[in-house]
């Protein structure tokens, strides 16, 4: 007779199975809770997770590759189809390192409406990421309500660039097309208009006990598991490290604004979730202080006729609405890169899952990979 091994549970208690007597089952690529296509490889011990091994590349599209072989105007529409949800934040990442290179001047009214579009973003993404999350969870009607918010902004954004989801708004030296009357005063409306939403939120959903009971004490990935992968976002600030692109490193203008950073000391699925609301009410308070001081002016600087970057290595890094986004680029001097490297959030984010996942029970582990808030385009690229 075979010994008995232990498995523990991170949620209490513990069994005693057979180590012969797993299975395996296969979470996706096609599944509902895997937020795309998403293959996690799980062996099981009954309800218990014994490895959970995520498996990718199932929609790789050689962006990098493609950048390098691009002028780097051309590249600018690949941007946007990394993280969709947060393609401006990733279009600003692009523009910034070519312009840090280049050395061009962004007008001053132009850095302030990147500011009010990348925080519109954010707030954009993590509804979309608040209303999946807790639809895995067994709550439909929230992401009814997260939709019909952020069609709000999408109004906003379509009003500016023409699109609705893969935007290419950011030019080299600013943004394509001015911010009218009829942007400025949407937004200034959809301000208050938003943070009585997310008080509705908080009794609807945040409070919910059966909501905290699913994610409280789940999923615990601290500070050390997180800076051993990588991780950053909220799934680090829901570690407890306050780490934010937008103040450890400032870019654009962020280091005239004042807000706080969410963070959460319990490293469970619930903490996560927290900061990503609280980040709402803070993009709301960074939009706020940019509609009062945005100054008249141009919204682009002077460009070279034919832009090439001088030879050398540059990095550019943003807060996107996943974590820090960074682009190494290295020029040898002509008109497209040598080398062009995406350091994506949702890779590191989701690579400490196998290590968190384990010993929990499906359910559970389901609660953990939605806390993540993962975009699948943006692990493969």
């Amino acid at each position: 007779m075979s010994a008995l091994k232990e498995i523990k549970y991170t949620g209490g208690g513990s069994i005693q199975a057979p180590p012969d007597e797993t299975f395996i089952l296969n979470l996706g690529p096609q599944h509902p809770a895997a937020h795309g296509v998403l293959r996690i490889l799980m062996e099981m011990d009954g309800e218990w997770i014994t490895r959970a091994e995520p498996v990718i590349g199932y929609i790789h599209r050689m962006h990098e590759k493609m950048g390098e072989n691009r002028m780097y105007a051309k590249f600018l529409p690949n941007t946007s189809r990394i993280d969709y949800l947060a393609a401006m934040h990733y279009t600003q990442a692009f523009v910034g390192v070519v312009e840090r290179a280049a050395k061009i001047e962004v007008p001053l009214r132009a850095e302030y409406i990147r500011v009010i579009t990348g925080e519109l973003q954010r707030i954009s993404s993590h509804l979309v990421g608040w209303g999946a999350f807790v639809m895995d969870l067994g709550g439909f009607t929230p992401i009814l309500y997260a939709f019909e918010d952020r069609e709000k902004i999408l109004d906003l954004f379509e009003h500016i660039c023409g699109a609705r989801l893969t935007y290419c708004y950011h030019r080299f030296g600013g943004v394509c097309n001015d911010v009218d009357d009829f942007f400025l005063s949407g937004t200034r409306e959809f301000v208050p208009y938003m943070r009585e939403r997310l008080k509705m939120y908080r009794k609807l959903v945040t409070g919910n006990i059966i909501l905290r009971k699913r994610l409280e004490g789940i999923g615990i990935m601290d500070a050390e598991m997180c800076r051993r992968y990588g991780a950053t976002g909220p799934v680090l600030r829901g570690a407890g490290v306050p780490y934010d692109v937008r103040r450890a490193e400032p870019y654009s203008i962020y280091s005239q604004f004042d807000f706080e950073i969410p963070c959460y000391p319990q490293g469970d699925s619930m903490a996560r979730y927290l900061v990503r609301m609280d980040e709402m009410e803070q993009s709301l308070r960074i939009i706020e202080q940019a509609l009062a001081k945005i100054p008249e002016g141009p919204i682009l600087g002077k460009l070279p006729r034919v832009l090439k970057l001088p030879a050398g290595d540059y990095c550019y890094a943003v807060e996107a609405g996943r974590g820090r986004f960074m682009i190494r680029l290295v020029s040898d001097g002509k008109d497209s890169a040598y080398r062009l490297k995406l350091r994506t959030p949702c890779f590191s984010n989701l690579s400490p899952f196998e290590e968190a996942s384990r010993g929990m029970i499906l359910p559970d582990a389901l609660a953990l990979l939605g806390s993540l808030d993962l975009v699948i385009p943006d692990i493969d690229r």
